[in-house]
């Protein structure tokens, strides 16, 4: 006598690939970035395309969970730093990104990073001599919900 086979629920592992609905959204609920009223997205574990902390979220859940997380600051993108407060000189503003632009206060700005790569700041302010770069992650600081429906593992 046999007993009757149980289905096995796939769990989101570190090499899975899966097919999920997610909204990373303020503490207040206004989103800033959400899947819900599109198309799922579908994505490779481990590929850098959510972030580290919110795959470390989705880790052991199984297929068909509909949970949200709350992750304070330290466990989203830090806290704000001072020290990411950084005045540039025009000469470094002009070597490192494209000074044709008419810059204005609130601006991301992309800056090529000594030894490659690439960085960007929020313009705080500008003058003739130079600008004042917040080089803090624009979420940092904040607690964020991160709400997730896993709907397919492979």
């Amino acid at each position: 006598m046999s007993s009757p086979s149980v289905p096995v629920v796939p769990v989101v592992t570190d090499n899975a690939y899966l097919t999920l609905h997610y909204r990373l959204a303020s503490l207040d609920g206004e989103d800033i970035v959400s899947t819900f009223n599109e198309n799922p997205a579908t994505l490779q574990f481990g590929q850098g395309q959510l972030a580290p902390f919110l795959e470390a979220c989705l880790l052991g859940l199984p297929e068909g969970a509909h949970q949200t997380f709350e992750l304070s600051p330290e466990k989203a993108f830090g806290e704000r730093s001072d020290e990411l407060v950084q005045r540039i000189s025009r000469a470094t503003l002009e070597e490192n990104s494209s000074m044709d632009e008419d810059y204005r206060v609130g601006d991301l700005v992309d800056f090529a990073a000594p030894g490659g790569g690439r960085f960007a700041g929020i313009l705080r302010a500008i003058d003739d001599d130079g600008a004042i770069f917040d080089f803090n992650h624009p979420l940092a600081g904040q607690t964020l919900k991160f709400e997730v429906k896993i709907i397919g593992i492979l």
